[in-house]
């Protein structure tokens, strides 16, 4: 039975549909940065997805090589993710997607090392004859963050992310969306295969204690 991670981690993958506070521990993923609308066909963002996916197949496939990682079992590919801004603006405008910035990522297991995600990279190129030198080996230690599942289209976001904020308020909290913390989506449904009210998105928010005491 291939290992699934949004099964082992609950907590992280598959919150419950109203705020939560929890603390996200660090993590190793592959990412590929870029901006602009998400929505627009051949764009950076579907651009970044086919390079992630390319990769992390690699590195899932790597049992059928001649190259060994250490360590290795049998994983389901962890949901695509992304880190999104936009200058000047603390969350997002949703009605201004030509100005948002991103970073696409999938997890990686932990035992997946910056020389075995070189090997998938260098592999890649050479199966698919392709430039995979946007892929980028990302460590990130998310920390304390306000999250909730999400349910339904991603222009209906902005009332999940209302609730989400308000809620850390009132536990004695407030944003911390600043560089190097963004505003975070990780999506469990293809948005090809599954109905748009059905779509599910956990959205995360950065936060801190309050400073007003």
């Amino acid at each position: 039975m291939a290992f699934d991670f949004k099964k082992e981690y609950k907590e992280f993958y598959l919150p419950k549909n109203k705020p939560d506070i929890i603390e996200i521990p660090k993590m190793n993923y592959l990412a590929v940065r870029g901006a602009g609308d998400p929505n627009a066909e051949g764009g950076e963002y579907k651009k970044s997805i086919e390079l992630l996916y390319a990769v992390a197949f690699t590195l899932k496939m790597s049992k059928k090589t001649n190259y060994r990682i250490e360590g290795y079992f049998d994983y389901v590919v962890p949901p695509l993710e992304g880190f999104w801004w936009q200058d000047g603006v603390q969350g997002l405008d949703y009605s201004r997607k030509d100005e948002m910035k991103f970073i696409s990522v999938i997890r990686l297991p932990d035992f997946v090392q910056e020389k075995d995600f070189n090997w998938a990279v260098e592999e890649a190129t050479r199966k698919k004859q392709k430039d995979f030198s946007k892929v980028e080996f990302f460590s990130y230690d998310e920390g304390l963050v306000v999250q909730c599942m999400h349910i339904g289209s991603y222009d209906d976001e902005p009332a999940t992310i209302a609730a989400m904020d308000e809620y850390a308020r009132d536990q004695g909290y407030e944003l911390d969306i600043q560089n190097p913390r963004y505003h975070h989506e990780i999506y469990l449904s293809d948005p090809r295969r599954c109905a748009v009210e059905k779509l599910k998105t956990v959205l995360r928010h950065p936060i801190r204690k309050s400073s007003q005491g």
